[in-house]
């Protein structure tokens, strides 16, 4: 045996040790063939995804607060870095796939529209409105590092980026061991076609499991220190009947909510909270639904931005009639726009690449293409 296989040996070595219930890189599955690799195929998927343009697009995406000046406020990048970790810990404690779990986490929220959930919605009403079907976010992740870098991420990987669904609480988190690659089509394709499909998906792995439950986790009590510093709310806010249950800081919401997992989740192949700490997180998760997503800081020029959505998406669709005449002419947002779509599937509508394209832009390229493309809209008053 050479080195390069005992090294490869060497990676699989710590599998020996989990869980029944985990899923093992013997058991990847890839959807295209693939050269032989030393690495496991999840440790494998975590180098592509974190080497992917979606993921450093990450950087520039809104999490809760879009326009809100305090560098200390979480973005995108952090939080699915937050997901990993205690996705991670969790995952440890139970002895499950921690490759699989970080691979899951890093590229969850990979297809994740400019501004957010409000960007989302977006995006979805355009899909709606032009008969192409629905935008979510979760199945725009497997889109992205599937159809659109085409990077050969494994079967597991992405079918727990589609299952996870942090918006939705549940108190058992099951997963079907039996699932197949046909099922895993037909719920990615269900997921673009059929209003609210994504919500009953069920993952393939435990390790998916804990990837949506930490979803939550990560960006519950995240979101109430963000609102604390820029002046939302105060701590003292909090209704003590949830904090004297889970904790009135990040910190110890995060440290209550995993250990209570792990408890009540041991050595079962199923994860769950205990019926009173589970009662606590909806209601503060719907507090925070009412005194911080809804806030006018958290809505800040929204209805100027669910314009400039409306307006790029049919900016986009009328220019791309002059690429067949006029390519010379092209100016260089012009010239990006012509490049994507020379990149996209054959069968793949122009207005759905459209939506791709508009989707996968930060923040921050939104507002410079608006500026660009529609120079009737003074959108420097969103600065203000």
């Amino acid at each position: 045996m050479d080195i390069l296989e005992k090294a490869k040996e060497n990676m699989l070595s710590s599998e020996s040790l989990l869980s029944e219930f985990a899923c093992k890189s013997r058991n990847g599955i890839l959807l295209e063939e693939d050269k032989e690799d030393i690495r496991p195929i999840f440790f494998r998927d975590i180098d592509r995804i974190i080497h992917s343009l979606g993921y450093t697009r990450y950087i520039d995406k809104t999490q809760v607060f879009s326009f809100t000046k305090n560098d200390h406020i979480t973005h995108r990048v952090l939080h699915v870095q937050l997901v990993s970790k205690i996705a991670r810990t969790i995952g440890r404690s139970l002895k499950l796939n921690e490759d699989l779990i970080e691979a899951i986490a890093l590229g969850h929220d990979i297809g994740h529209s400019p501004f957010g959930h409000k960007g989302e919605k977006y995006l979805n009403d355009i899909c709606i409105k032009e008969n192409i079907g629905y935008f979510c976010h979760n199945a725009q992740s497997v889109r992205v590092l599937k159809n659109l870098e085409r990077l050969n991420i494994s079967l597991q990987t992405l079918d727990g980026i589609l299952a996870h669904n942090g918006e939705i609480l549940i108190n058992k988190y099951k997963y079907d061991k039996d699932k197949t690659k046909e099922d895993f089509n037909r719920d990615l394709k269900g997921a673009f076609q059929e209003e609210d499909y994504s919500k009953k998906i069920i993952p393939m792995t435990l390790e998916a499991s804990v990837v949506r439950l930490s979803d939550v986790i990560a960006y519950i009590g995240r979101d109430i220190e963000d609102s604390i510093k820029i002046g939302i709310i105060k701590r003292k806010d909090l209704p003590k009947h949830i904090t004297n249950i889970i904790g009135d800081n990040n910190s110890k919401i995060v440290d209550t909510l995993i250990k209570n997992i792990i408890i009540n989740s041991f050595e079962k192949p199923y994860l769950m909270f205990s019926d009173e700490v589970f009662n606590a997180l909806i209601k503060l998760k719907d507090w925070n639904y009412q005194h911080i997503y809804a806030s006018d800081e958290a809505n800040k020029y929204q209805d100027m931005i669910k314009n400039l959505f409306y307006e790029l998406f049919y900016c986009y669709l009328n220019k791309v009639q002059k690429f067949s005449t006029e390519k010379n002419k092209l100016s260089q947002s012009e010239k990006n726009l012509y490049d994507f779509i020379k990149q996209k599937d054959t069968d793949t509508d122009i207005k759905r690449t459209i939506v791709d394209y508009i989707a996968g832009q930060t923040d921050q390229y939104f507002l410079n293409e608006c500026a660009e493309n529609l120079k009737e809209l003074n959108i420097r008053k969103l600065y203000k």
